[in-house]
């Protein structure tokens, strides 16, 4: 889920893995004149590069909010009901469609009354692997994200906590899940306990890849074209900004040599702070073939064309066609298969005769 504007502290996560080439050629065999061999079947990751990055754990735990399958399972039904919009007509998944890839696909995503927000809705997949939410970065964990898109007027437009707490007190297996959820609590159903429900289940959304198994030590995870595009990757120095088990998630100036043109200015929108301008959360790269468009404007189609952009503002650097099309096979390798059975949508507990009406105004 996305707010619309504001910000948070910064975090910024740089890796000194170096920009030099880290290919070593195998020997070519003195054999028979079969078919040559050619530079991508000899490619060799030096992996004291790859401690930029991490496997992806199977959830991201919190102390603060433990993880328990009640807790999970009351999150899901929250996360699909638009009851929790003001006109009953918007979701977490209407943003966030977890059956693609938790993105909607629009450089804007619509909400309340059809107002368009002011950023592009990332995924919420491996979200948990952010050291802060939103592009502003000004939620600091996922319970906290979770209550910001409930009470923002252009997304689900709920006027109040306690008009959010009424709605769901009116439906009684809410007032059991609760009960289940967050048991030997006096009064279970509240505004903290419903991020922490859907939260609790956000952290379980990861989506590990060959990468991951490549990370893991095994050699063949990857394909030969996709070493070379992991190769360029780390000879242009992606790994500064994109590293973790996110690959993304810290905070970054967007335009650290060539300025970005934006009237977006990022977390400065809401500090004021001069350090704090153009300051964005660095995006996950996990399914980033799946999660077009990109930039926080949402004004980049192609996923090449963002490659060559990123390499021209962060680093000044004007990259081939060529190596921007082999990056982009490597972060192929990025993309996870959906957990289908955990995000399957759940049944929905049956409105109470107390339940608030669809309110469009």
């Amino acid at each position: 889920m996305k707010f619309n504007s504001l910000v948070r502290p910064l975090f910024l996560v740089a890796v000194t893995a170096g920009t030099a080439a880290f290919a070593q050629a195998a020997k070519p065999t003195a054999a028979a004149p079969a078919a040559p061999t050619t530079a991508a079947q000899n490619v060799v990751i030096d992996r004291a590069l790859l401690k930029a990055f991490k496997v992806l754990p199977t959830r991201f735990e919190d102390p603060k909010n433990p993880i328990t399958p009640e807790k999970v399972e009351l999150g899901r039904m929250l996360y699909f009901d638009t009851r929790l919009s003001k006109n009953q007509d918007v979701s977490c998944n209407s943003c966030h469609d977890l059956n693609k890839f938790g993105v909607d696909g629009k450089p804007f995503s619509t909400g309340h009354k059809k107002q368009l927000g002011g950023r592009n809705s990332p995924t919420v997949y491996n979200s948990g692997g952010h050291l802060l939410q939103f592009w502003d970065g000004r939620a600091a964990n996922l319970e906290e994200q979770a209550k910001g898109p409930i009470l923002n007027p252009v997304e689900m437009a709920m006027p109040s906590e306690e008009r959010v707490v009424e709605t769901v007190k009116s439906i009684p297996g809410y007032v059991t899940a609760f009960q289940k959820a967050f048991p030997g609590e006096a009064d279970p159903v509240t505004y903290d306990n419903l991020a922490k429900a859907i939260g609790a289940f956000e952290r379980q959304l990861v989506t590990p890849s060959r990468f991951d198994k490549f990370l893991a030590g095994d050699d063949k995870a990857l394909s030969a074209a996709e070493k070379v595009g992991l190769q360029k990757f780390l000879e242009q120095g992606c790994q500064t900004c994109h590293n973790g088990p996110a690959i993304g998630g810290s905070m970054q100036k967007l335009g650290l040599v060539v300025p970005f043109q934006s009237k977006d200015q990022g977390r400065f929108d809401l500090t004021k702070k001069e350090s704090d301008r153009m300051m964005f959360r660095v995006p996950t790269l996990r399914n980033v073939t799946k999660t077009a468009p990109y930039f926080h404007d949402g004004s980049v189609k192609e996923l090449q064309t963002a490659v060559k952009l990123m390499a021209q503002h962060q680093f000044g650097k004007q990259i081939s066609d060529a190596d921007a099309k082999s990056i982009v096979t490597f972060l192929d390798s990025l993309t996870g298969e959906l957990p289908k059975s955990y995000i399957a949508r759940p049944k929905l507990p049956a409105s109470g005769p107390k339940t608030p009406k669809p309110d469009p105004s």
